[in-house]
């Protein structure tokens, strides 16, 4: 999700350390590092692990709550302020988070909130950048990134110590610039049963450079794929790609029957108009790689821009912000309609229904017949979620 407004670097003064220099300093200490718990509501609650910019600029990945109050706001529960923009947060079994930067990034946190313990962080080799994902494995003792060899622009698969942090394997994804990835589940690799579920990935090539870092370039060039890897080995099971090359295959969501994959796509046409009316969602059923229905045609569309997605009770929900709403979708791909939410990007399933972030508001089943609107609290008041949160408990 882009911004709404770019945030003006701080001044820094030579004498004082940089925020990296200054985390790793606390996490030798043992410090915090600006752990922040707020009052938290009473009653029983629905939880969301989310990352977000405050108003003044600074970044915080947390908990966020609801009670079950229909009228209750949405409320920070615990809060960690990270060094720069954060993207994909992932719950672990224990109940603790991790967290990495937003591509070309260089930090990973894992943060047990509301406890005592401080976070541990750590920073990527300089050979390799994140790209803003991260995932465990069932037991939560491995995580799974995605990254890119700044060398040879290269992505890969870094299988990660839990504990340490550390890489302990590595397995290419066989494109650039891969971006979410996803276990398979039992119903979609029934073959895999007794042994580690595939590991679906999906490449979104756009080119960058490590000296430009977002900046894109050579569209033209552009190889954008999904790919099944072995749970076990990395070994390439099967790699599909759609027949135009200027969509971007980015975020990831699985319908609740484990059966078919939903993709959120981005356009990177060179054309305007074919960017605004192209398609924002794809889908995948182990054999064919499709694409769903497009919106209507009208003079505006979706732009192109899918930020995240969820699979719903209806069928299939992909944020479209800079369309102001949420794009939704039968089952089978059929276009549905936009619920209007402006600056949405977070979804998140919860119980079969949808939970859809907004600037100064969140939706409660925000793709059925009447949603729940619930009010943003003081401490989140002119904060901007970023694409993902995840449910947390309840």
């Amino acid at each position: 999700m882009r911004m709404a407004t770019d945030v003006t670097p701080r001044t820094r003064h030579p004498g004082l350390p940089t925020r990296r220099l200054a985390l790793q300093w606390l996490g030798l200490l043992g410090l915090p590092c600006s752990a922040v718990a707020q009052a938290a509501p009473a009653g029983p609650q629905t939880r969301l692990a989310a990352a977000w910019q405050q108003a003044d600029g600074g970044y915080r990945v947390g908990l966020l709550g609801v009670g079950r109050d229909p009228a209750a706001p949405l409320q920070v529960l615990h809060a960690l302020e990270v060094p720069t923009r954060a993207h994909g947060v992932h719950v672990l079994p224990d109940g603790s988070i991790v967290a990495t930067a937003r591509r070309p990034g260089d930090w990973l946190v894992h943060w047990q909130p509301g406890t005592a313990t401080p976070p541990r962080w750590h920073w990527v080799d300089p050979s390799r950048s994140f790209n803003g994902h991260v995932i465990a494995s069932a037991d939560g003792s491995a995580l799974y990134t995605t990254e890119t060899d700044v060398d040879t622009g290269a992505s890969l698969v870094a299988m990660r110590d839990a504990g340490s942090l550390e890489t302990v394997a590595e397995w290419p994804t066989h494109g650039i610039d891969a971006h979410e990835l996803r276990w398979a589940p039992h119903a979609f690799a029934p073959e895999a049963a007794g042994r580690a579920a595939p590991l679906i990935v999906a490449n979104g090539g756009v080119p960058t450079a490590p000296e430009t870092g977002r900046v894109k370039r050579d569209l033209h060039t552009m190889d954008s794929s999904l790919v099944q890897l072995d749970g076990r080995t990395g070994a390439l099971r099967g790699q599909w790609r759609l027949a135009d090359p200027r969509l971007s295959l980015r975020h990831l969501a699985w319908n609740a029957e484990g059966s078919m994959l939903g993709i959120a796509l981005q356009a990177e046409h060179d054309d305007a108009s074919a960017r605004a009316q192209a398609p924002v969602l794809a889908l995948f059923d182990g054999q064919r790689l499709r694409l769903a229905e497009p919106a209507p045609p009208t003079p505006a569309a979706l732009r192109g821009y899918g930020g995240s997605i969820s699979a719903t009770a209806e069928g299939w929900a992909v944020s479209c912000p800079r369309a102001g709403g949420i794009a939704t979708f039968s089952p089978q791909g059929s276009w549905r309609g936009l619920v209007e939410l402006p600056e949405v990007c977070a979804l998140a399933p919860a119980a079969g229904r949808l939970w859809a972030a907004g600037l100064d508001h969140s939706l409660q089943d925000a793709a059925g017949a009447a949603p729940l609107r619930h009010a943003h609290a003081s401490a989140l008041a002119g904060a901007r979620m970023d694409n993902h949160w995840t449910l947390a408990g309840r």
